[in-house]
């Protein structure tokens, strides 16, 4: 159950001078290859170290391990698992007084939050880890009238080195180029619509060095809608992927499979990563 935060905990916790900066600056909706914004010094310091010293060791009863044609990553999204300062920050980005200011910098307004973390929650990636460039799904698996707008992903790396790659790629709609990438920076936020052709990922393979992970938390804001368009996460090769472009496109197929019957049996997490891990094993014998 998330706390009540009140907006005097809330300036406790988050950089409210940025927030109110970025909507004076209206730069969120003008940014290409889609809306977006990003973030330094996001969370006070104090607020930041607390929530990087609670990510907890990769184990099997806290996370679940994605690992399929189309990403190598864990994630745990069961809140009365974390870590106090953890669940108090996730609290704070999900009190009426932040999604205030997110609508107004994003323009969109209704924004809904998601006390599930469906997707979101606790990330991590280690060495070998990827995320293929994707769009991700347009409307919450349990609530058929939730459609995804906003992603808000926050990173809680504290010496990101670029020679661990794991920067996130912003592609063009078309998929034709990369038009920017973010590094996943100590304390950086970003932000962005998450539209029918928003597409990004991290698709290189990670080169961290052992006990160093990729670490964000990630949040996702809907709003109501009468009849909104579902669509499982569509993955997307890049120009140069070549042969891998097969691969990409036979686990997408998969994936949709999976999330009609996510949607239709209330199937979870856990069991889609067993699922998808089973495709993957048997296409390698």
């Amino acid at each position: 159950m998330l706390e009540v935060i009140t907006p005097a905990e809330m300036a406790d916790v988050v950089n409210i001078a940025a927030l109110e900066q970025a909507v004076s600056t209206n730069g969120y909706r003008d940014n290409t290859p889609y809306p977006h914004i990003v973030l330094e010094n996001f969370l006070r310091d104090e607020w930041f170290e607390a929530v990087v010293a609670e990510f907890p060791a990769i184990a099997a009863e806290k996370w679940t391990n994605y690992s399929h044609v189309n990403e190598r990553k864990f994630a745990n999204q069961k809140y009365e698992t974390w870590g106090s300062a953890t669940r108090h920050v996730v609290s704070v980005l999900n009190s009426p007084a932040f999604v205030d200011w997110l609508g107004r910098v994003t323009g969109i307004e209704g924004l809904i939050i998601d006390e599930s973390f469906e997707g979101g929650g606790m990330h991590q990636s280690i060495a070998g880890g990827y995320l293929n460039v994707h769009a991700d799904f347009t409307v919450h698996p349990h609530h058929r009238h939730w459609q995804r707008r906003v992603n808000l992903l926050l990173y809680c790396n504290r010496d990101w080195r670029s020679e661990y790659g794991g920067e996130l790629e912003l592609w063009s709609r078309d998929m034709k180029r990369c038009e920017k990438r973010v590094a996943p920076l100590k304390n950086r936020v970003l932000i962005f619509n998450t539209d029918m052709d928003s597409f990004h990922g991290h698709p290189d393979p990670l080169t961290t060095p052992v006990g160093v992970a990729r670490q964000s938390l990630a949040l996702y804001y809907f709003t109501q809608e009468e009849a909104p368009v579902v669509r499982s996460t569509e993955y997307r090769a890049r120009p140069g992927d070549g042969a891998k472009r097969a691969l990409i496109f036979a686990d997408k197929q998969a994936l949709r499979g999976f999330d009609w019957a996510k949607r239709r049996f209330n199937i979870g997490n856990d069991f889609a990563s067993r699922v998808l891990g089973a495709v993957e094993r048997f296409r390698r014998r």
